[in-house]
């Protein structure tokens, strides 16, 4: 039998059913009549007598969007996925047009959970079709990346699940902290009305005793008769923050709705014992704040909410601890985590790695665990699916690991457990890949010319000078590389008959980056005769017609071999000019020696000295084309003839 996750979203995580803009609309119709005793169980969360009485009303032969919509929700949020599928395709099936998109994705949900794989495909195609506000993971390939990911964990049954609700754990001392609904002994039982069962409280163990009689409530004020879970305790032992409900000093608190919100307090440990509990002062009576981790420098606390500007149901997020019950600006995670779904349940390791539980990322059913890089404070990077045996159909969650031993827990409502939900203890026998993936891309140009450069070797290179990956420029001078950016990488762009350049990438937070690289000459490698512009790949100088004064667009090329002079000392450089054949013969000459005079004459102007250079002009004596004396040709073919170039001599 699939068993449900127990309070793992009203209660623990404290996000309530959003209504769309529809269902609020009909809600406040209802408002005129007299709430039927099933919605009223509803909108305070308790859905075990909301399902009853739903199921009758709908036995009865009374159908209606809502009455649908509020069923399967009921089992969709206790974990019981059959009916909840089964439900929803009748409200699809029935009523179309008054299904939000919202509905389609718990209905694709349901059925992965299920392992109907296919359908759920083709109903998140259509959820994906109908634009909804959640926003989510869909990834077409991902039952193969999964696959490809999986077999890294062998996994055994924690020994001190009970018969009850067992789930949460995390470390302390040599042992484990976890929360559980078992019978201890109290004379008063309060249950909740969510699934008819016991409040959950925290209960601490020796991880390697062998009596379930060390299994022990925690010493002192932390547990009431509400629920307590989801802790995590400093490294030295002195502060632990946990989930409870809106309850402190003997009174519990309702929002607006008459519903107990979920908080985070903190409780010190005095004389053997949790007291001095203190809510943090960013919890609110109007949403829900829980699920406390903290960073491994325990400068951060990282949490679970569903707070005003959240991206779904739930979504993970951050805040600075300050010190003395103080804490820095509240940050979401932002899209890359966080999805129109729910995310929940945080844990980081010590080399910050983020894992966390979602069913808004492409998993195999329900709740699967996910896996991050955190770099540099920034949540950006790839998220993996940890695969099957961690994962499985049903709602898998609340993980956390030793990086040093190579094991940890996780929970899980998978079938074959003791209660409704249970601890697994795993062991890491192949590590999680999880690169910190950045993308470079550039162009490589020559520096002086600033032609792109073709065919040129990008080449990825390590600390310890050792070649990664290479690639060479497409016809445009572009490359493309992809780094690990947790690591220092050099950067380096070569070409023959160029000085190599290389930069180096500090470790960066794997943001896209673009490095361009403009690559010197190592000698200029012509000779007595050839055109010092066709070797630095320089635009042709042309001049107007009649005219020898310097165009713009020729100060630009003249500035670049200007460049080349100052590099190359021992360069000299004959500067011939031509006309083209328009106009007679000693007129073309005379023009021609002017622009072959007001070139040079431009570059001695900037600093290049007479003696390495020379003008000559040849009239229309070598024209480029055919455009001699009585040829009819275009602007353009004259234009070609009405040029300088510069001619390396000695």
């Amino acid at each position: 039998m699939i068993k449900r996750v127990f309070l793992i979203l009203f209660v623990l995580v404290g996000s309530s059913v959003q209504l769309t803009a529809q269902e609020e609309e009909i809600e406040d119709k209802l408002q005129a009549r007299v709430k039927a005793k099933a919605d009223e169980r509803y909108d305070e969360y308790s859905f075990s007598p909301a399902i009853d009485i739903y199921k009758k009303v709908l036995d009865k032969g009374y159908s209606s969007p809502d009455l649908l919509k509020r069923l399967a929700n009921s089992y969709y949020f206790n974990a019981k996925y059959e009916e909840a599928a089964n439900v929803y395709k009748k409200l699809i099936e029935t009523f179309p047009e008054d299904t939000e998109a919202d509905f389609f994705f718990r209905y694709a949900q349901s059925l992965k959970t299920l392992g109907d794989y296919d359908e759920s495909a083709k109903v998140m195609a259509k959820f994906k079709q109908m634009a909804s506000s959640l926003e989510v993971d869909f990834d077409e390939d991902y039952l193969d990346k999964i696959e490809a990911n999986s077999g890294r964990y062998d996994i055994a049954p924690f020994k001190y699940n009970s018969k009850y609700t067992d789930f949460a754990a995390s470390y302390y001392e040599k042992g484990l902290i976890f929360a559980s609904d078992r019978d201890t002994g109290n004379l008063a039982r309060y249950r909740h009305t969510w699934n008819s069962r016991d409040f959950l409280d925290l209960y601490k163990v020796n991880a390697d005793s062998i009596s379930n009689d060390n299994v022990v409530k925690l010493e002192g004020d932390v547990n009431t008769r509400l629920h307590e879970s989801t802790s995590v305790v400093t490294k030295d032992g002195s502060v632990m923050y946990f989930t409870r409900n809106n309850f402190l000093d003997g009174k519990k608190y309702k929002d607006e709705k008459g519903v107990i919100r979920l908080k985070i307090y903190s409780a010190e440990y005095i004389d053997g014992e949790w007291t001095n509990i203190v809510e943090l002062p960013f919890n609110n009576n109007s949403y829900s704040i829980a699920h406390p981790v903290l960073s491994p420098d325990e400068k951060r606390l990282y949490f679970v909410s569903d707070m005003p500007g959240s991206y779904g149901e739930s979504d993970i997020f951050m805040t600075e601890i300050i010190g003395d019950g103080t804490y820095g600006p509240i940050v979401n995670l932002g899209k890359n985590i966080n999805t129109g779904a729910r995310e929940t349940f945080p844990f980081i390791t010590k080399d910050g790695v983020l894992y966390f539980s979602s069913d808004g990322h492409s998993g195999l059913g329900g709740l699967d665990i996910f896996a991050t890089k955190i770099a540099f404070d920034e949540y950006d990077q790839p998220i993996v699916n940890v695969g099957r045996p961690i994962n499985g159909p049903t709602d898998d969650f609340a993980f956390i690991i030793n990086n040093e031993e190579k094991e940890g827990y996780f929970s899980s409502n998978r079938e074959g457990g003791m209660g409704e939900d249970d601890i697994y203890h795993f062991f890491e026998t192949k590590p999680l890949v999880l690169d910190c993936i950045q993308e470079v891309t550039g162009t490589v140009r020559d520096r002086i010319s600033n032609e792109i450069l073709a065919g040129a070797t990008v080449k990825l290179i390590d600390e310890e000078n050792r070649e990664l990956t290479s690639t060479i420029t497409d016809s445009k001078g572009n490359y493309v590389l992809q780094l690990d950016c947790s690591k220092g990488n050099f950067v380096r762009a070569s070409r023959d008959g160029y000085v190599p350049a290389e930069e180096y990438l500090t470790k960066s937070y794997g943001k896209p980056r673009i490095v361009d690289f403009y690559l010197e000459r190592d000698v200029v490698t012509g000779g007595f005769g050839d055109d010092l512009a066709k070797l630095l790949q320089l635009s042709t100088i042309y001049f107007d017609l009649n005219k020898f004064n310097i165009r713009p667009d020729a100060e630009i090329e003249i500035q670049k071999v200007i460049v080349a002079m100052e590099k190359y000392p021992s360069l000299k450089i004959q500067v011939n000019s031509h006309t083209d054949s328009r106009g007679n013969d000693a007129y073309n000459l005379w023009l021609s020696k002017k622009r072959a005079e007001s070139t040079v004459d431009y570059m001695i102007s900037k600093g290049i000295s007479p003696d390495r250079l020379e003008g000559v002009g040849y009239g229309e004596t070598r024209l480029v084309n055919e455009c001699e004396n009585g040829v009819q040709c275009s602007r353009d073919k004259h234009q070609l003839n009405r040029r300088s170039e510069f001619i390396i001599f000695e």
